[in-house]
């Protein structure tokens, strides 16, 4: 079974949008720099939402040690998902599990990657873009991902509705993550795009399972 992660959650009622259709875990931004960025305090009222089984992410890009902290302070995060250049250390410091993001382009070799990041509890797979550190909604090409990672992939980058299923059905991942691909604009989740998205997950789940 394909997990879902809904990243880049903004609104309470995408919260409950989330929750009700079913997916496993919403991604909470916080990175200035993006249009999906919540602070601290906007975290700790959206998650209050939250309810009990879905897991609870925060993204950061190169951030402070404080900052994590003051954020862990304030949000019940469940895992940690670090975009930047962070180090291993740097992440399995927090006592929290983490997925790192690795920006996938040809001579990036993934395999080391996760050598690297062997106490990852997933490695989180998007588009390289120069000059962004993820969330552009660009597609990479599947064919990039050897078979046999010895971490957990999550697939994110340009994925929606219509194109998910070729998705799970090449990589076959743990996971896919989508916040562009369910949006109405940046920022703001379309219930009905979430509710389609999950349903192509879950259909091509089944057909993969006969």
């Amino acid at each position: 079974m394909t997990r879902i992660k809904i990243c880049g959650i903004t609104r309470e009622q995408d919260v409950l949008a989330v929750a009700n259709s079913g997916a496993d875990a919403l991604g909470l931004v916080f990175y200035e720099k993006s249009p999906r960025h919540v602070t601290a305090q906007q975290a700790a009222k959206l998650t209050s939402a939250v309810p009990p089984f879905v897991t609870v992410v925060g993204l950061f890009v190169n951030p402070t040690v404080d900052y994590v902290r003051e954020v862990l302070a304030n949000v019940p995060l469940d895992v940690l998902q670090f975009h930047g250049e962070e180090a291993p250390e740097f992440c399995a410091q927090f006592g929290r599990p983490y997925l790192k993001a690795i920006r996938v382009k040809a001579g990036v070799d993934l395999v080391e990657c996760a050598a690297r990041y062997a106490g990852a509890q997933g490695m989180l797979l998007d588009a390289f873009v120069e000059g962004t550190q993820g969330g552009t909604g660009e597609l990479f090409d599947w064919a990039l991902i050897p078979h046999g990672l010895p971490l957990p992939v999550i697939l994110s980058g340009g994925l929606h509705a219509g194109n998910v299923a070729a998705a799970i059905r090449q990589v076959r991942p743990y996971a896919v993550d989508v916040s562009s691909g369910v949006e109405a604009a940046k920022g703001i989740k379309d219930a009905a795009k979430i509710a389609a998205f999950i349903k192509e997950v879950k259909n091509v789940d089944i057909q993969l399972s006969r």
